[in-house]
């Protein structure tokens, strides 16, 4: 077996990949890079379970960052437990084979509770008084104190909302290089996260200084990675999920199915909160794409012909849709909407911004039903907000439970890149880089599905393959 690292840079493009980015620029150059075809929607969870597992979205069931749980009448993203994705690992097929094989699954997600003999994941404290606290969960329990002794908690905070930066992705490479000088597990698996953010708060430009900054941060981080695996042999690649479209503003898919009288609300303390289980019909929006529920059949047609002529909507996908594009399962919605490539879509179901949820101006990814790019930004209208954090903490310190409520809710316009659609050019699209040109495909691209046997082929090695380069000479 030969030692593996696949390290996930999440949003990188080969269009990105140059100037600003040396270390995977040479990467590429020693060894090889392919466009990868990646699966509808093109969002986190969906795009790694392919990756992890070869499968479609309808046979592993991640059909999105999360799903309306019918038998519970309620929408969970963002859950963490492995036993959600259906489909063989890429480290059972791999102790299969070998049972001496080990894998290191470090911050990829559905990360608690696996086969994974080693693992990391985001996992915050939630204690009585509605105080979040920044901590991860790992497997082995011990490795969890001896990456805090090491690295200091895990900085939440800097990997989701306002206030993200390189801190939290250069927290997991050393962890994982941590990981793999201590337990040398045969595959280590690295998600690197910092890309991501700003591409959706400032759009994929190459052209604009901030993401040329972004790009250079992640670069070398993924440089340090580099070196650890050369010192230890290893083979190395590189995968990300999909590429960031420039987005112009938000389609309020909800408001629509508001005005029409399909969606239901219940009033709580003044404020509309929505009531799934008794609407109509309602869309649990994921970036560019949206998971439309209808509970009876006899209202298909009309919330289709609806959603067709909603502005920003470019197609609905109804079962026959589905199936083509590999997401007929059972937790789809009935209908499934995509938007417009400069659009995406926001979960807002209130048509008055004074009866929004309290958590609408929060960073609370677990409360709302759907993603909310918006997290990313403090709200402008906020004169000060930095005073304003600095006063609610002091009141979390007090005792008080005090709402963070620093994220906008209108100007949605301020999201300048999304992500969900596959991307008309293979340049703005995920990509494929290894150590080993051999193991790539002679020409075109490296489908999503068929990843899982790329890396154990780099793991396994592939009869007839022509591997003459080693992770020395591709990482220098």
């Amino acid at each position: 077996m030969h030692s593996t690292l696949v390290v996930l840079v999440v949003g990188l493009t080969p269009r990105l990949v140059g100037e600003h980015t040396p270390n995977l620029a040479s990467l590429a150059k020693s060894g090889g890079l392919r466009p990868l075809t990646t699966v509808l929607p093109a969002v986190t969870c969906t795009v790694q379970s392919t990756l992890l597992t070869g499968e479609l979205p309808r046979d592993h069931g991640i059909v999105a960052n999360g799903w309306y749980f019918r038998d519970l009448s309620e929408v969970m993203l963002w859950r963490q437990s492995n036993q959600l994705v259906a489909g063989e690992k890429v480290w059972e097929t791999a102790k299969r084979r070998d049972p001496t094989f080990t894998c290191a699954q470090m911050f990829w997600w559905y990360n608690m509770y696996s086969t994974a003999d080693i693992s990391a994941t985001p996992r915050p404290m939630y204690p009585a008084d509605g105080r979040k606290i920044p901590d991860h969960y790992a497997e082995p329990p011990e490795l969890h104190d001896e990456l805090d002794r090491l690295l200091g908690p895990f900085p939440l905070f800097r990997f989701w909302g306002p206030a993200t930066d390189i801190t939290s992705t250069r927290w997991i490479a050393r962890a994982t290089a941590h990981v793999m000088h201590t337990r040398h597990p045969t595959l280590a698996l690295c998600y690197l996260p910092h890309l991501d953010y700003g591409l959706q708060k400032w759009g994929p430009s190459p052209e604009d200084s901030r993401v040329q900054h972004d790009l250079a941060e992640v670069d070398a981080v993924c440089g340090e990675l580099f070196e650890a695996a050369r010192r230890e042999g290893r083979r190395v690649v590189v995968v990300s999920e999909y590429g960031i479209l420039p987005v112009r503003e938000a389609v309020h898919i909800n408001r629509a199915l508001r005005e029409a009288g399909l969606i239901r609300v219940r009033v709580e303390l003044g404020r509309e909160i929505l009531d799934p289980g008794a609407s109509r019909a309602f869309a649990l929006a994921d970036h560019q794409i949206a998971h439309v529920h209808v509970r009876d059949p006899r209202d298909m047609a009309m919330v289709r012909a609806l959603l067709e002529k909603l502005d920003g909507v470019d197609e609905v996908l109804d079962t026959a849709g589905k199936r083509a594009a590999g997401i007929d399962h059972p937790r789809s919605g009935e209908l499934v909407a995509l938007a417009a490539p400069d659009r995406w879509f926001s979960y807002y179901w209130w048509l008055d911004d004074d009866r929004a949820p309290d958590f609408a101006r929060t960073v609370d990814i677990h409360r709302k039903p759907g993603y909310d790019p918006m997290e990313l930004f403090l709200d402008p209208a906020i004169r000060a907000p930095q005073l304003r954090i600095a006063r609610r903490l002091l009141q979390r310190r007090l005792g008080f439970r005090a709402l963070m409520d620093v994220t906008p809710i209108q100007g949605t316009h301020l999201v300048r890149g999304s992500h969900g659609r596959l991307t008309p050019d293979p340049l703005d699209g995920p990509l494929v880089i290894s150590s080993e040109p051999g193991l790539l495909p002679a020409g075109g691209s490296v489908r999503a599905t068929d990843f899982k046997a790329l890396v154990l082929d780099h793991v396994f090695g592939r009869e007839g393959a022509d591997v003459s380069s080693t992770a020395a000479a591709a990482t220098g």
